[in-house]
């Protein structure tokens, strides 16, 4: 199963951190969804008190001409596929924001332009939560697309409720916090909490009814025609309702525990993004109706198979249908399917918390009871069921989503394991690195690294064979030192953790950092490190006030000249679940300058004082920041002086204001800026004046487009960056990130390549308009087409012949 967009929600899994998919508590196939559009996913993670919130960038490298294969058309259907208005401002507001630069000062010179241009105008930045809802259209997409094949179309169904539930718990959450606080600050866009909430509720509104019109319409009778009935309860024969009768008595009925509000009983309390049916009952005709709440288990089978053929009915069906056998002797007058999304921003003050794994565990505990942020419920639900609801979880009417059911999607993931190849994408395996696969012929995977640089792309290369092989083989080389590695996110079974608690069995020196904040990931966390810790392990719980989302690992190996160090810089977690669903690339190497610069950092995490100098990586909150403005700036100056200046950006989300104004800086002195930003981007581009020789893409398909590429033409040095952080504030300045050159020249040509494909995709790529909009691009009328993640899939099969480092 593969994972094509989501929250890291934080990187985001998302995240999801943005991610495509976010919550683990199902566990299961569930993970692979959790934040793949979105983290996200991995990098869904964000801060209440932030005004400036999340976004990740993405650069891409493309020729002048390598758009000449594709065309952009607008996606119809009023906007619901991707081509409304992200951000809603009134084109006259853009349009004389624009005039205004092209005429301020004496408008022939681009640096006096940028001199006279406030750029910290409203009208020049787009909005981040209307920006997120705008990518979920596009996922939506994949949904809507009927050139997909059905099951993949029932994966995306799925996504979107995924995502959206994670963008309901953190950033609308988050709003909510912020309102109940009082805090009025407006984003660089020019809204305050408030009215983002507002504009964020009206925006999803469509997606939500978008989403159920298309399952009714489309997909359940689609897979219908295919064998795959999703069953009406009332369509059964009377054998079978008695046989899921004996199911439920037998199978569901223990399992269930009505809770009832009267005045002998509080209201009850109502979990986050669990099904349950609200009932209304009497006990005579004369009697006040009672409500009472039943909560569909999770831990049943939510597609009940009728006998061998492939017919289901949805469990929540089958409750209803028997519920005189949970409530006897009265008289069940209604019944409502509802759906509670609560906030997931619960904070601790980490300063003052005497220790961090007891404030994490407190973390988990009260994100179960935080305040609610969305009801969903069944369209012909009584209105007692919705006034109670309503007034009992303190919700605003705009809270509240009246759609047809089922109001849970995310159980539809389910279907994409059925047997039924020719209703999903061609299967994938990632496939061996041809350089790594020398260490099968008497080398050593440090003999091959040493040789030269090794770069991996997943899910193309395995993961398994390459960076956890990596990590392997250290912890059983008696040649290896010491191992240090940062763990942000991981599989649940961690092959990678194994590695490391057998390398301290095998005596070598291993210092981990875990991130304990990891969102949604710090239960899953909390057990690794205790475990590590057991073994002797030097274990190091994150850092007060940043977020550790670095991906790095540090080898110190004995050989014949000396003390050797081997290092591996990812864009990605050390999951080799995720691995599978979302493209990342890694480098792997000897560079000693990386070596050193990786001990400062694992230094840190174990110690308390944080270099800001760095022989070649670019670290946050170091130079990180510093640095990128310093490239930019570079691009715009020789640009000015007359010289071929590019740069290419590939991200998951664009979101820091600073860096948003450097690029447009840069462009109005007249840099050729390309940005594939997966997610969220607050930049405009094809502003007149402004960003006109910026475009931006996003990248929605097979696999999560994760990895960060950064490109600087640097007067023909053609210099290229890979690495964990996004262009958005908090990963620049509140997170500890890591971002390494790639110096070998058949690397750079292996990015420009990645870049250049990514950048002729048309089955794939969206591009954007200055209104925050994106429309599709199609595939040109000669017919040939470019698809990113099929083209890479063939190129790997043949990297034994190729050797593309």
């Amino acid at each position: 199963m593969s994972d094509g967009n989501t929250t890291e929600n934080d990187e985001e899994r998302v995240e999801s951190d943005d991610q495509w998919h976010d919550s683990v508590a199902d566990g299961g196939d569930a993970f692979a969804f959790r934040s793949m559009l979105g983290e996200t996913t991995e990098d869904g993670d964000s801060s209440t008190s932030d005004q400036s919130t999340d976004g990740n960038a993405v650069d891409g490298m493309l020729p002048a001409d390598s758009e000449s294969a594709a065309r952009l058309d607008p996606v119809e259907d009023g906007g619901l596929d991707g081509s409304a208005d992200a951000d809603p401002m009134a084109a006259d507001e853009v349009e004389s924001a624009a005039l205004d630069a092209t005429t301020a000062g004496d408008g022939t010179e681009s640096d006096t332009a940028s001199q006279t241009v406030d750029l910290s105008e409203p009208a020049y930045y787009l909005n981040r939560e209307l920006s997120e809802l705008a990518f979920q259209r596009r996922v939506l997409h994949e949904v809507l697309d009927d050139d997909n094949p059905l099951l993949e179309r029932v994966k995306f169904l799925a996504i979107v409720t995924t995502n959206l539930d994670e963008f309901f718990r953190k950033r609308v959450g988050g709003l909510k916090q912020q309102i109940a606080a009082g805090i009025t600050e407006e984003t660089p866009d020019g809204r305050t909490p408030r009215e983002q909430w507002v504009d964020s509720l009206e925006e999803a509104r469509p997606l939500f009814e978008r989403q159920a019109e298309c399952y009714h319409e489309e997909i359940r009778p689609a897979l219908a025609e295919e064998g795959i009935h999703i069953v009406d309860y009332d369509d059964l024969t009377t054998a079978e309702r008695q046989h899921l009768r004996e199911y439920f008595e037998s199978s569901v009925l223990p399992t269930l525990t009505p809770l009832t509000f009267d005045p002998a009983h509080p209201f009850p309390f109502i979990s986050n993004q669990s099904l349950s049916l609200a009932v209304l009952t009497r006990e005579r005709p004369t009697a006040e109706l009672t409500f009472s709440r039943v909560k569909i288990p999770r831990n049943q089978l939510r597609f009940v198979h009728l006998g061998d053929d492939t017919r289901y009915v949805l469990l929540e069906d089958i409750v209803r249908a028997n519920l005189e056998l949970l409530f006897p002797d009265v008289e069940i007058v209604d019944t409502a399917l509802f759906r509670v999304t609560r906030n997931a921003e619960v904070r601790r003050n980490e300063e003052v918390a005497e220790d961090l794994i007891e404030m994490i565990e407190e973390v988990i505990e009260e994100r179960r009871f935080a305040t609610a942020v969305r009801l969903e419920i069944e369209r012909d639900a009584p209105e007692a069921v919705r006034e109670i609801l309503t007034r009992e979880l303190d919700l605003d009417e705009r809270e509240v989503f009246e759609l047809d059911g089922p109001l849970d999607y995310r159980d539809f993931a389910e279907l994409t394991e059925l047997d039924r190849p020719d209703l999903k994408l061609p299967s994938w395996s990632p496939q061996p690195h041809s350089r790594l696969k020398r260490a099968d012929d008497g080398m050593t995977v440090f003999d091959v690294i040493s040789n030269d640089d090794v770069l991996v792309h997943h899910p193309y290369h395995s993961f398994e064979g390459t960076v956890q092989r990596f990590l392997e083989a250290a912890a059983n080389d008696p040649d290896v030192l010491a191992i240090k590695a940062a763990i942000y996110r991981t599989a649940s079974d961690s092959q990678i953790i194994e590695s490391l608690l057998e390398a301290a069995r095998n005596g070598k020196q291993v210092a981990v950092m875990v991130e304990l904040k990891a969102r949604f990931d710090e239960e899953n966390n909390l057990e690794w490190a205790k475990k590590l810790e057991e073994e002797g392990i030097h274990v190091a719980y994150g850092t007060i006030g940043y977020k550790t989302h670095t991906k790095t690992s540090l080898v110190v190996r004995e050989e014949a000249d000396g003390v050797r160090l081997y290092s591996h810089v990812g864009t990605g977690n050390y999951h080799s679940e995720t691995a599978k669903h979302y493209e990342d690339l890694g480098l792997l190497t000897a560079d000693r300058d990386v070596g050193q610069d990786l001990v400062k950092l694992f230094n840190y995490f174990t110690g308390h004082s944080m270099h800001r100098d760095y022989r070649k990586l670019l670290i946050a909150p170091g130079n990180m920041r510093d640095r990128f403005v310093e490239l930019i700036r570079a691009e715009a100056d020789r640009a000015r002086n007359g010289e071929d200046a590019r740069i290419i950006a590939k991200m998951n989300r664009l979101e820091d204001p600073d860096i948003v104004r450097e690029l447009y800086e840069a462009s109005m002195a007249g840099v050729d800026i390309d940005l594939i930003v997966r997610d969220i981007c607050r930049l405009r581009p094809d502003l007149e004046g402004i960003s006109e020789t910026i475009d931006v893409y996003s990248i929605v398909g097979r696999f999560l487009e994760h990895s960060r590429i950064f490109y600087f033409r640097a007067g023909g040095e053609d210099r290229y960056y890979i690495g964990s952080a996004d262009w958005m504030t908090r990963n620049l300045d509140n997170r500890v990130e890591a971002i390494t050159p790639i110096d070998d020249p058949q690397l750079k040509a292996r990015l420009e390549t990645i870049l250049e494909t990514l950048l002729s995709d048309d089955q794939n790529r969206w591009v954007m308009r200055s209104d925050g909009s994106y429309e599709r691009c199609n595939s040109d009328t000669d017919g040939s087409t470019t698809n990113v993640h099929e083209t890479f899939m063939r190129a790997v099969r043949g990297d034994g012949r190729t050797d593309p480092r």
